[in-house]
């Protein structure tokens, strides 16, 4: 059974930052009028700041920073010793949308023309994640290649369209496709037009004419291509059950770790038809972990659900895709085709009807427009879903989607209106920064020959690393395995300390080694080679 697309025209929590970047120095605060300590192992580089007691030194000869921060603490007339980082400029976009003011009539004043971009938190989002990474595929009626604000954002293009008449998937001969992608993935920052929720995301743009099978190969092949998220603007009216095709690929996608979005349905219904009833199933909406991709509903300027849009309990949450019927613009402004389009004239296209008077102009260019729908909603979630896959890539589609729903904005707990809430991409970001799936390393240290020793001190450095842009936990502690004359390891202790002091037999032969683990729960490999091994002399 064709599908239809879902859309409706009508005519006229602070983000915490992620990690910064480390520079590789040491800022140093000596006590007041302390004498300057020696600086052995380290020379000084960066900020010299005397007003205030300041020394930025570098550790020299290879020397690991833990190690020699921790050294340089133990100076007298040390106050302070802090790892330095490098700090990021705030991005505010240059993009008119983000200022230009809102002129429709009953428009609040000082609304601008792409107001949700600050009510759904990304310019907070994008101070953690900017979407470099991200690709989203946009199944849909193709794309206007010569869009300014989509001029080199598409990674590939794919014709799945048979209809006669169009012709290839750089070109929308409705105009649907533009601007759902446009809201996913429009260049930010460029001076012109608007900037899509993905900021620097790349799209894979999937031409189809919206029957069952071009919809099945058009999933398969997004997920084959590597999308983070694929955005399914359309569905069917839910009286049928979806054929096996669309489940197949469905499950196809969910097994390649794609994060699969769709809008619900253009009515106030329960039915969301597939495929968004596929990734949502009836009664499932409230199971923060149910389901298997984002059922999305749309809610409009004060907060609502939107008249038009699906709800009940295939509901996984909402994005803004309408401003509000009665009064302000007639939806959300987006990126539209340079040529006349079906939805503007109405005649033999997807959208049959008497067409809209929806195009408009961002600084005299009138290759923009106004729609409204729950077709606008999702490729907003699409392309933020896209970002969090991208900034995490050890947190998996499941987790992404349950933290999408978790940190949504709602008055409280799941509704049949707006699902989990209006989703927040600055509290998602900063959700899935926090997540360290990445082990700690640590190494010990010691003499390799003692003699006339009854103990002997162990050392060890220890460190939690991650990747660019995350939080990493931190060490909770630290495990010292030790294994004598040859015999199998055993652990003789665990301790937050880097130090500890280890009695020892003469003749003996002993071998060490640490294991690392963070606040996160993540345990350091056993070494292939162990860290020390060390004879004891016999006695004379």
């Amino acid at each position: 059974m064709a599908a239809t697309l879902l859309l409706v025209v009508l005519a006229a929590p602070e983000a915490a930052q992620a990690a910064s970047q480390r520079t590789g120095r040491l800022l140093v605060t000596l006590e007041p009028k302390a004498s300057t300590p020696s600086l052995d192992g380290v020379r000084r580089d960066g900020a010299q700041v005397p007003q205030i007691d300041l020394l930025s030194v570098r550790p020299t000869g290879g020397r690991a920073l833990a190690a020699v921060a921790a050294l340089l603490r133990r100076r007298d007339g040390v106050r302070r010793v802090e790892v330095e980082r490098r700090h990021e400029l705030r991005l505010q976009p240059n993009d008119p949308s983000l200022t230009t003011p809102e002129t429709a009539p009953g428009t609040p004043p000082g609304t601008v023309l792409q107001w949700w971009i600050a009510r759904l938190g990304l310019p907070a989002a994008w101070d953690i994640e900017r979407g470099g990474g991200a690709t989203v595929a946009v199944i849909d009626t193709g794309l206007d290649g010569g869009q300014p604000d989509l001029i080199g954002k598409v990674a590939k293009a794919i014709d799945n369209d048979n209809t006669p008449g169009h012709g290839a998937a750089t070109g929308d001969e409705n105009g649907h496709g533009t601007h759902v992608s446009s809201l996913a993935c429009a260049a930010g920052g460029n001076g012109v037009g608007i900037v899509g929720a993905g900021l620097d995301c790349r799209l894979i743009i999937v031409k189809t004419d919206l029957s069952d099978g071009s919809i099945a190969r058009s999933i398969v092949q997004s997920a084959d291509l590597g999308a983070d998220a694929i955005n399914m603007s359309f569905g069917t009216d839910g009286s049928a059950p979806a054929p096996l095709a669309i489940r197949a690929a469905i499950d196809y996608a969910v097994s390649k770790g794609v994060v699969l979005v769709a809008a619900a349905a253009d009515r106030p219904v329960e039915n969301q038809g597939d495929p968004a009833n596929l990734l949502q199933p009836t009664g499932t909406g409230p199971d923060i972990t149910a389901g298997r991709g984002l059922s999305v509903t749309a809610a409009d300027f004060f907060d609502r659900r939107a008249p038009f849009a699906g709800r009940g309990t295939q509901i996984s949450l909402a994005a803004y895709g309408s401003f509000d019927r009665q009064l302000g613009p007639s939806g959300l402004i987006g990126a539209f085709p340079g040529n006349l389009t079906e939805i503007e004239s109405g005649g033999g296209g997807l959208l049959p009807g008497p067409g809209c008077n929806c195009r408009t102009q961002i600084g005299g260019d009138q290759r923009y427009a106004y729609l409204q729908g729950t077709s606008m909603a999702a490729p907003i979630v699409a392309a933020i879903a896209a970002m969090g896959r991208s900034l995490n890539p050890d947190v998996g589609p499941a987790e992404i989607i349950r933290i999408l729903k978790q940190t949504a904005t709602r008055p409280g707990g799941w509704t049949p209106e707006l699902g989990w809430g209006i989703v927040n991409a600055g509290a998602a970001m900063a959700a899935i920064a926090a997540i360290d799936r990445s082990a700690p390393v640590s190494k010990l240290r010691g003499p390799r020959i003692v003699k006339r020793a009854r103990s002997v001190k162990l050392r060890w450095s220890g460190s939690d690393p991650s990747r660019p842009k995350l939080n990493a936990s931190g060490v909770a502690y630290y495990e010292v395995f030790r294994s004598a004359n040859r015999r199998p390891y055993r652990r003789i202790k665990r301790t937050k300390n880097k130090a500890y002091r280890v009695k020892v037999r003469p003749g003996s032969l002993y071998r060490f080694y640490t294991i690392a683990v963070d606040k996160a729960g993540n345990r350091e490999a056993v070494p292939k080679t162990r860290d020390l091994t060390m004879r004891i002399a016999k006695r004379r």
